[in-house]
């Protein structure tokens, strides 16, 4: 081969890498754009462009936003976790616990100064004994937090009291008509606090992952566990630490989540390991580890909501598990075309 081909194809693959790498950059927000627009065009036969019942109208925006403050708060604990190479399946059962827990307290006088504190600690507790089960029993991820799962999601269930679907207001025993000022009331914007906690715990996990320690080393275990620990790098204690903090978190979706419904449903967090899952798979976290972006996770939490709500107006509600899924095999493969090494000749 002449030095001149040679320079040919060098040039060629640096410009499909850089095509590559652009591509991987701005994808997620090419299918969100693409995602608003789809459902934005397909009721204009029925209603007014940003009216009432239109998919971008200024009350289904607010709506969607205030229903998407649950997994905005836990997917960035989630994308962490995931980049250290680890996983939690007991997600949702840990929110649906801390969702009937907190209702719990509110509906028996606790104020709600110190039932958020008391569900946020109880979250931790949670994380840290999955945490327990994985770093220092040994157990594979997938199978203890399948078992944690089963486990939290069967408390939440024995907690309800016999002859009730959830913690909910009865006689002698009302649920107070403030418990959903949390995550309804309007507090800027037309959006309630529990929409700018989640905000506020994006920001802080954005600069934990780019600006310190905990980034930083939770790349470098999903990367290779076995030479970060050759650095010095405590892998237990370090993703000990991300399973407290995805226990936190799930704490935090679940008091959204009874805030936003009035009631503890021990049920309220199923399926929220899915949409965290695809989540951080549409941002383009490795499944493996070693490489994600909290922020690009953010946006793929935003499809999932967009999608989740759009569905319902287009769609009967039997579909839309099953488009969920098409949805998660769509990031898998898509995942897989990005994330991976291209083959090198």
């Amino acid at each position: 081969m002449s030095i001149a081909s040679g320079e040919t194809m060098a040039a060629h693959l640096e410009r499909a890498a850089a095509l590559r790498a652009t591509i991987k950059r701005l994808y997620i927000y090419v299918v969100l754009l693409l995602i608003v627009l789809l459902f934005s065009v397909a009721r204009l036969g029925e209603v007014e462009p940003f009216g009432p019942g239109h998919f971008l109208s200024p009350d289904s925006v607010v709506n969607m936003l205030r229903i998407a403050a649950p997994i905005l708060t836990l997917s960035g604990a989630f994308t962490l976790l995931m980049i250290s190479g680890y996983i939690d399946l007991s997600v949702g059962s840990a929110m649906s616990f801390s969702a009937v827990v907190f209702a719990l307290m509110i509906r028996g006088g606790v104020p709600f100064a110190l039932a958020f504190p008391l569900t946020a600690a109880m979250g931790c507790a949670l994380g840290a004994a999955n945490g327990l089960l994985v770093m220092r029993l040994r157990i594979t991820p997938v199978i203890a937090t399948l078992v944690t799962l089963n486990v939290f999601k069967g408390s939440a269930l024995l907690i309800v009291p016999s002859g009730l679907s959830a913690i909910k207001s009865i006689p002698g025993r009302a649920m107070p008509a403030w418990i959903n000022d949390y995550a309804r009331a309007e507090v800027l914007f037309g959006l309630p606090w529990a929409f700018y906690v989640a905000v506020g715990v994006i920001l802080a996990l954005v600069v934990v992952q780019r600006r310190t320690l905990v980034g930083k080393y939770a790349a470098a275990i999903g990367g290779n566990r076995t030479a970060a620990e050759l650095s010095g790098i405590g892998a237990v204690r370090w993703v000990w630490g991300l399973y407290v903090l995805v226990g936190l978190c799930a704490a935090l979706a679940g008091t959204a989540r009874a805030s936003y419904m009035s009631i503890g449903d021990p049920l309220s967090g199923d399926g929220m390991e899915l949409d965290c899952i695809i989540a951080v798979l549409l941002g383009g976290t490795a499944f493996s580890g070693g490489e994600g972006s909290v922020a690009k996770t953010v946006v793929g939490a935003l499809i999932i909501v967009c999608v989740t709500t759009g569905l319902m107006t287009v769609i009967p509600a039997f579909w839309q598990t099953f488009a969920k899924g098409a949805v998660l095999i769509g990031a898998v493969a898509l995942n897989y075309l990005l994330v991976r090494e291209p083959a090198r000749c």
